[in-house]
């Protein structure tokens, strides 16, 4: 039994394909990452590694992000809803393993 992969993922490369290079690249997101929006009301911008998007407790992070919002973010990128502490604390075990 694997992790089921929330369709939000799995049409990352169509979502990506829409920022154009130069947009990407002049708002400081590196190769390999993605820039996520995160709060609950106020939003917050953060640049993670792309290779987060397959780690469990992330998926479950954007399976309720697919809930929330469907592919209309309103920040214009991928936006999570949930605590920005939450969000840190996870990414920074996610960075230690």
């Amino acid at each position: 039994m694997g992790i089921r992969l929330p369709s939000i993922l799995l049409n990352a490369k169509q979502i990506l394909k829409t920022q154009a290079l130069s947009t990407r690249n002049q708002s400081g997101v590196p190769k390999g990452h993605i820039a996520v929006y995160v709060g609950e009301i106020q939003r917050k911008r953060f640049v993670v590694p792309i290779s987060y998007l397959k780690h469990p407790s992330f998926v479950d992070l954007l399976n309720r992000s697919e809930e929330e919002f469907g592919f209309r973010h309103p920040m214009g990128g991928l936006t999570i809803p949930c605590r920005e502490d939450a969000f840190i604390n996870l990414t920074a075990r996610l960075h230690r393993s």
